[in-house]
């Protein structure tokens, strides 16, 4: 059997404990499936008196995680202190240029610097593992690096976040309003005191363009994503949306429109019985459209201690079996710049939730306006009628480009009968 694997660990979390959890638990199962002992040597944390359920004693207790690269007794550096910058990064490669293999579960530094750390890691000949920064437990990066390796990938679309995934059930579930349940989240652990990496759809970016680069092989571009996030969402369109057979998701998607390629997170109606309609609570799906494949379909819990650890443990074991690939699939030096399209130019059905003085003359308006852009009406709900007062008007459209709906609830949202910005969501087919 070969020498044993020397791991030191920058990061005790609730990830960095799953992970030290794991390998005490599972100490002779990880020797015999990689072929070589799971050793960890040393760990480094901002706390060293914080209670973590887990015996630490036995592993030297570094302050800065940068003397980690010093050690000459470890071979590979977990990264967990997260961030795109700062010690995060200066820690990574400070690894990568010392020769240090580096597994890591941080999303926002690969979005951000995940060509130039390619770049680095195979120029040292070494690995940098990244399968706990999507979805969690969810193997996103192994399924589209290797088991859609010999296909030409058209689309990829998901529930990235467990956060915005659970808020939207809740609200569909008891019909509180977002504001209500995100509280209720916060307590639960399911979202942090400053939720807006969440519910703004930053977290949901950051994985959506590590996605894109493994789909396409581009370099991640994190600032080529468009993204909105789900703070406007009501519970009026929950209940809206659910009349009319759809459920709300925060979805990201990244697909190829003739030569060039769309990322957009945002939120969007999906088929109340389809498979992205049927992935509820904190759990998170990946699907990929290839073109030998077809669809191929992942579902699992998409963050927390337990499944972020074990794909963190799921890259240690890679790295113990002498398993290197190229970072993103490709070698980093073969990896184009993307050339994007904004999602303006998708073609879809839409969701329109409008709230006007209710008087006469007021869909006539609109409906001018939908003609104007070419906007073809399916059906409309109205419920109730109040005289001078407001009202909402709920519409779904046949078939329409993207832009030229967005520039038609635009002028809708400038008459004066119409109080606020109308809410309009694409209709993703399943």
């Amino acid at each position: 059997m070969a020498k044993e694997m020397r791991i030191g660990i920058a990061g005790l979390g609730n990830v960095g404990t799953g992970v030290v959890k794991i390998i005490q638990k599972h100490a002779r199962d990880l020797e015999q499936r990689s072929g070589r002992k799971f050793k960890i040597v040393a760990v480094s944390a901002r706390s060293k008196k914080k209670t973590r359920g887990v015996k630490l004693s036995a592993y030297e207790w570094l302050n800065d995680p940068l003397e980690l690269v010093n050690n000459p007794e470890i071979d590979v550096i977990v990264e967990l202190i997260g961030g795109s910058s700062g010690i995060a990064y200066e820690l990574v490669v400070a690894a990568l240029s010392a020769g240090k293999h580096v597994v890591t579960a941080n999303k926002a530094l690969l979005a951000h610097h995940g060509h130039e750390l390619a770049a680095l890691a195979e120029k040292q000949g070494v690995s940098l593992c990244f399968e706990g920064s999507v979805a969690g437990g969810i193997p996103a990066i192994k399924a589209l690096r290797e088991g859609f390796a010999a296909n030409d990938v058209q689309s990829v679309r998901g529930i990235l976040n467990g956060t915005c995934n659970y808020i939207l059930t809740e609200m569909r579930e008891t019909g509180r309003d977002f504001k209500d349940v995100l509280k209720e989240a916060q307590a639960k652990g399911y979202a942090e005191a400053d939720p807006s990496f969440d519910v703004d759809g930053i977290d949901t970016a950051h994985k959506l363009s590590i996605l894109t680069a493994l789909a396409f092989g581009i370099k991640p571009d994190i600032k080529k994503v468009e993204t909105r996030g789900i703070r406007n969402i009501t519970a009026a369109d929950i209940q809206h949306a659910t009349e009319l057979g759809y459920k709300i998701k925060l979805l990201g998607l990244c697909r190829r429109e003739g030569k060039k390629i769309i990322q957009s997170v945002e939120p969007c109606l999906v088929q109340e019985q389809s498979a992205l309609g049927s992935v509820n609570g904190v759990l998170n799906a990946v699907h990929v459209q290839g073109d030998f494949v077809g669809t191929g379909w992942l579902v699992g819990r998409g963050a927390g201690e337990g499944p972020t650890a074990s794909a963190v443990v799921a890259d240690l074991i890679d790295i113990a079996r002498g398993n290197q690939l190229p970072v993103f699939g490709i070698p980093a030096k073969a990896l184009k710049t993307g050339a994007f399209a904004s999602a303006d130019v998708l073609n879809a059905h839409f969701y329109m939730h409008m709230i006007v003085r209710d008087q006469p003359g007021v869909l006539a308006q609109i409906a001018a306006i939908l003609r104007d852009h070419k906007v073809s009406v399916e059906a409309v709900l109205q419920r109730g009628r109040d005289p001078g007062k407001p009202v909402s008007i709920v519409m779904t459209t046949h078939l329409v480009n993207q832009s030229d709906i967005r520039k038609a609830v635009e002028k809708i949202g400038k008459l004066t009968v119409t109080k606020g910005k109308p809410c309009v969501m694409r209709i993703e087919q399943a």
